[in-house]
């Protein structure tokens, strides 16, 4: 694994997304689609924050932001959130504005045993660079 630790240098958020994507998996948005037209079994998880998912998002995902990933996979944790936790041997996809806080929680849910853990290379940008399909939420 990548090491970050750099005592004569400060560390940003650049290395941590470059250490992150040095041991995940990434795939383009067209595999991401070429996935759920086969009808893969994979939990689509955005990471973003609640406000982007409500302006445009991939059909069938699950928001759990990044801020909180660590909680919402522990099945001990009493906030924990169960497609998240059940989902440790199951194929999950994360995705965000631009693939650096799902690469951070890519490795993270891998440090916590998820098995199949795929980051989505140039995140919703680029899903949505590419003409894939979204789904906009009303606003109030």
């Amino acid at each position: 694994m990548y090491n970050l630790y750099k005592p004569e240098q400060a560390v940003g958020l650049m290395d941590f997304v470059k250490a992150a994507k040095s041991c995940i998996t990434e795939i383009s948005p067209a595999q991401l689609k070429a996935k759920m037209d086969a009808k893969e079994d994979f939990l689509l998880v955005d990471v973003r924050e609640h406000s982007e998912f409500e302006h445009g998002h991939i059909s069938g995902a699950h928001i759990v932001p990044r801020g909180i990933i660590e909680a919402a996979a522990d099945p001990t944790y009493a906030k924990k959130y169960p497609p998240l936790c059940e989902a440790r041997d199951r194929q999950v996809v994360l995705y965000c504005a631009t693939s650096g806080r799902s690469a951070m929680a890519a490795a993270v849910l891998q440090m916590m045993g998820f098995k199949n853990v795929i980051n989505m290379a140039g995140g919703y940008t680029g899903w949505e660079a590419e003409g894939l399909p979204t789904i906009r939420e009303a606003e109030y």
